[in-house]
């Protein structure tokens, strides 16, 4: 809203340092310092709250070391988390942008889905929480949603090579563009195209998977986009809510993740630098990098509370919001491909739960008792279990989150 209010002003009163608020980096900056002042400073307002109304975490004895401690811990902190996100978001983004809507809708959607199995533990009484299909058609939901968005929208589009000859469905004007000695035509086109690691000019076609259906198969396309919008959303989110099981870990591993993620956005929305580094340009999405510093300062703002030993748990309002947040994040700059690297620490949780679950079922059916692959899963509990602290265990989930993040941005780059 300030975004706006200032462009007016700027645009019709000569006011020194309005135009301040057309630079991206200056908006962004200003969203972290004031997501950070809002989890750190009013972070602890909303813990005293929690505590006086004794929103506890409801601790189950699985046998790890200093479990029983956190009895009691005050739950549902991921409502500062997205406090920390809405409001520099809504003041500083331009809310009209469509990427900007589909990231404030995705962290109210899966917020609201997370605190209302959060309610259900706390005040119901029921450890189970919310149903597990209840959660899944939210997700499912949400990925229907943005999958629909991205490829009806007309104001979502990539802007791509063409022919001057070529024929193209949009009305969007060919621009020469020149790059050292070379000339070409560039157009703005609504695309299924992504980024995708270790392939030809690390571009990739979801149209193509359908090419065995004949000269038609483009007009299917969006049937695969869709499927896979709905399954990275539904696993990221899941991913994340199995991650929050230590003080920090789900906290830090998403801080350095939205980091990497507002660079891509920034880079894929530069005309300038996208053109250099030779990657997919998609105009308008580097709005999304005010979005990122509110996510990363939330995130880092709700560590000071979250780290060992944790003072707050943000609960299901704030794993699954975060994973939902960060999958829709990949899927509006095109990165959604890079999300098993990227967010290999969650895909690593997440893979470590299938594993131990289908493994015990397949044992208990052949030797007629269940065997595991893992001493506990997800994967954190099992170095827990192997006597490693909780400490050791968050800071070196965060290296390997650090040194995956650089081998994503690394990968945008080989040929």
């Amino acid at each position: 809203m300030l975004y706006l209010l200032f462009e007016y002003l700027h645009k019709h009163y000569d006011i020194p340092g309005l135009r301040l608020f057309q630079y991206i980096t200056f908006r962004a900056s200003i969203s972290i310092i004031l997501s950070l002042v809002i989890t750190t400073v009013y972070g602890r307002r909303i813990i005293d709250y929690l505590h006086s109304k004794q929103v506890g975490e409801t601790v189950r004895n699985l046998g790890l070391e200093g479990q029983m401690q956190k009895q009691g811990t005050p739950t549902m902190g991921g409502i500062m988390i997205l406090l920390g996100i809405l409001i520099p978001t809504i003041l500083f983004a331009n809310i009209t942008n469509i990427y900007v809507i589909l990231m404030i809708v995705t962290t109210i959607w899966m917020g609201a889905i997370g605190f209302l199995d959060d309610y259900i533990k706390v005040f119901r009484k029921n450890k189970e929480g919310l149903a597990g299909k209840f959660k899944v058609v939210g997700q499912v939901g949400l990925g229907l949603i943005i999958g629909y968005t991205m490829l009806f929208n007309p104001n979502i589009v990539v802007r791509e090579t063409v022919e001057e000859t070529a024929k193209s469905t949009s009305t969007a004007p060919m621009v020469l563009r020149q790059k050292g000695e070379t000339f070409y035509y560039t157009q703005d086109v609504k695309s299924t195209k992504t980024n995708m690691p270790f392939y030809k000019n690390n571009e990739f076609d979801y149209a193509k998977v359908l090419k065995f259906l004949g000269e038609d198969y483009e007009k299917y396309a969006f049937l695969v986009f869709m499927a896979f919008t709905v399954f990275i959303v539904t696993a990221v989110s899941n991913g994340a809510n199995l991650t929050d099981g230590i003080d920090g870990l789900a906290t830090g591993t998403s801080a350095i993740i939205g980091t990497t993620l507002g660079i891509l956005a920034y880079v894929s929305g530069n005309t300038v630098i996208a053109d250099y580094l030779n990657i997919m340009y998609i105009p308008n999405s580097g709005e999304l990098m005010i979005f990122a510093g509110a996510f990363v300062g939330a995130c880092v703002g709700f560590l000071w509370y979250n780290s060992y030993p944790a003072q707050v748990f943000m609960g299901d309002t704030g794993s699954l919001a975060i994973g939902g947040i960060i999958a829709a994040f990949a899927i509006m700059i095109r990165k959604e491909l890079l999300i098993p690297i990227l967010c290999g620490v969650f895909l690593i949780e997440l893979v470590s739960v299938i594993l131990q679950v289908s493994y015990f079922k397949y044992s208990k059916r052949k030797y007629g008792e269940g065997r595991r692959v893992f001493l506990m899963s997800p994967l954190h509990h099992h170095y827990q279990k192997k006597g490693f602290h909780e400490a050791k265990i968050v800071t070196r989930f965060w290296i390997i989150g650090i040194m995956l993040a650089i081998l994503t941005i690394v990968t945008l780059k080989l040929r």
